[in-house]
């Protein structure tokens, strides 16, 4: 389930198919830059004034910013509450994921992980599988009211298995779908799907 534009974008719901719904969405959650895809769909969202072309692929508009926002927010009810239980169990796991991520990338004292050590590393490795099989359950409730939510699940997994590999850049680096990549655009589609951003999460988290 998808949520819908709201009442004052049903000309846009009725211009937009999934298709280039998802596009746009892609964009958005990847910070504006993603590969073109199909021509048409692109040709599209173009047209409509929700997107520009750009070297490095296509970014939103200040139009397709608002239309992507109303398009992503869940709609008050059973949808709404689900995807605000996996947003506050999720909350807890992704402060273990920064201090995973941190790990994998500084030793202690400061040094620079140059994965010399396999040991640490498989620590940090084992410490990963363990919050994966947790946000598992997590993703499926968010799943069951929005679809779109189910799309993280084997992502995520298929970056923790590429680390398991021995492939390192899957845990941290910004240039492949790495763990913590996914991991960010799960977070911001949460933001998005409830109607926030981090500045209110931010001053939620204060005492």
């Amino acid at each position: 389930m998808h949520a819908q534009p709201r009442a004052y974008d049903a000309a846009v719901a009725d211009a937009l198919d999934d298709a280039c719904w998802e596009l746009l969405h892609m964009a958005r959650l990847r910070g504006g830059l993603v590969d073109a895809g199909s021509e048409v769909v692109v040709v599209r969202v173009v047209e409509m004034g929700f997107a520009a072309r750009s070297p490095k692929g296509i970014g939103l508009t200040r139009k397709g910013l608002a239309a992507h926002a109303a398009w992503a927010r869940v709609p008050a009810g059973d949808a709404e509450t689900a995807i605000e239980r996996a947003y506050q169990r999720f909350l807890a796991l992704n402060r273990e994921l920064i201090r995973v991520c941190y790990d994998w990338q500084v030793r202690p004292g400061g040094a620079p992980n140059d994965h010399s050590d396999p040991t640490y590393d498989w620590a940090i490795v084992d410490r990963l599988v363990a919050l994966d099989d947790r946000i598992g359950p997590i993703l499926r409730g968010a799943a069951k009211g929005v679809t779109r939510f189910a799309t993280y699940r084997p992502r995520l997994r298929a970056a923790r298995v590429r680390v398991a590999d021995g492939e390192v850049e899957w845990l941290t680096s910004p240039l492949v779908d790495s763990y913590h990549t996914v991991w960010m655009q799960l977070h911001e589609d949460l933001l998005l799907a409830l109607g926030r951003d981090r500045a209110s999460e931010a001053i939620s988290d204060q005492p």
